[in-house]
């Protein structure tokens, strides 16, 4: 589509295929653009995708408007070990619905404000938002560091 996009957004082997906005929120559309990965059991390159589910995912909001990325949550089939592994994302933990540098932005306001503060600001529950925080803490406490971009 438009590389600008694919430059702000700075993700690893994405490019933004589409968009569509609605009267708050902008949905970016992804294409990964590698071809495969490498079996984690067997370290076997397989490129023959099994299945691909798109999952929408919290990102960093602009202008006003939140956005989402429409992330191709592929599986691949491995004929080496028969497994069909979920590809890994560097800046999309497993069964996480919001990027890891959303997640950094939410546990940085909520050092800053209040939970609530930062629920109403970001449209989210606030257990949602306690849950964020104590994981990027949690996270922290293990690495000494930032969760992967």
């Amino acid at each position: 589509m438009d590389f600008h996009l694919d430059t702000l957004l700075n993700l690893p082997n994405v490019v933004v295929d589409s968009y569509s906005n609605t009267l708050d929120a902008v949905i970016l559309k992804l294409q990964l653009i590698n071809d495969g990965i490498n079996c984690p059991n067997c370290n076997e390159y397989i490129c023959k995708t099994h299945q691909t589910r798109p999952i929408l995912v919290r990102y960093l909001s602009v202008f006003g408007q939140l956005v989402y990325l429409k992330v191709p949550r592929r599986q691949f089939y491995c004929p080496n070990c028969q497994t069909s592994p979920t590809e890994p994302l560097s800046w999309l933990n497993k069964k996480q619905r919001q990027t890891n540098r959303y997640q950094e932005y939410i546990y940085e306001k909520v050092r800053e404000l209040t939970v609530k503060q930062v629920s109403e600001n970001e449209r989210m529950s606030e257990d949602a938002i306690q849950d964020i925080f104590h994981k990027v803490a949690q996270s922290k406490k293990k690495t000494g560091g930032y969760l992967n971009d």
